[in-house]
């Protein structure tokens, strides 16, 4: 997996924000437009070109394959190509996590982009974000968990707009935690979820990933 060290700080971390996230910002608004525009063909023509320059732009410089998820010396990740939280990925709506007394929630807009039913929320989001959810209230001292499995009931439709997801360990059991997560709309709960999350087996633990900073330390000095 693509897990990478940076050495930099919070400051640099929101320096890169700053510049990164209008501009998915401003992607998210592009798909909603195309979604929902209305203009003519001429315009949907001219638009496509203009779209494919600066696509051509980006990709005069860009990574193989997937982002990868940076940490810095602080333990603070940068999961910026995730599809759920990602601060470049335009398809993540995007989730904003908060854990408060070992609970944690999320308040989210769900617009067009992601309608499955008319006027509804895709169940296969609904379950992605209960995904994304999960694995970060399983999360202990910055360490991941991933999902060992997951499984959602669908008590009624979700109408696009705004939500609210919230998730709880219910117990643990060695490597494996379990969690239950919600999905609301104004009205209560529409969807629910229940994850046994794992500790991957062969991740660093904490103290070796304090040791290989502390190297990096030593031998730049």
């Amino acid at each position: 997996m693509d897990f990478r060290l940076e050495d930099i700080d919070d400051a640099e971390v929101e320096r890169r924000l700053s510049i990164v996230e209008p501009l998915t910002d401003a992607v998210r608004e592009l798909v909603d437009a195309v979604i929902r525009t209305e203009v003519d063909d001429a315009e949907l023509v001219a638009a496509r070109e203009q779209i494919e320059t600066i696509v051509a732009r980006l990709r005069a410089q860009q990574k193989d394959k997937g982002y990868g998820v940076s940490f810095t010396r602080d333990f603070t990740g940068m999961p910026w190509g995730n599809a759920a939280t990602g601060a470049r990925n335009a398809v993540a709506p995007p989730l904003r996590i908060k854990k408060v007394d070992g609970v944690t929630r999320a308040d989210v807009v769900l617009g067009a982009a992601y309608e499955g039913p008319g006027g509804h929320v895709h169940g296969g989001i609904a379950a992605l974000l209960l995904d994304q959810l999960v694995g970060e209230t399983a999360a202990a001292d910055h360490m991941p968990s991933f999902t060992g499995t997951l499984t959602v009931r669908y008590l009624r439709p979700t109408p696009l707009g705004p939500v609210t997801l919230e998730g709880r360990v219910t117990g643990t059991d060695g490597r494996k935690t379990f969690v239950h997560g919600e999905l609301s709309d104004a009205d209560g709960v529409t969807v629910e979820a229940e994850a046994i999350m794992i500790q991957p087996k062969h991740f660093p633990a904490r103290d070796a990933i304090i040791s290989t900073i502390a190297k990096l330390e030593n031998e730049r000095s």
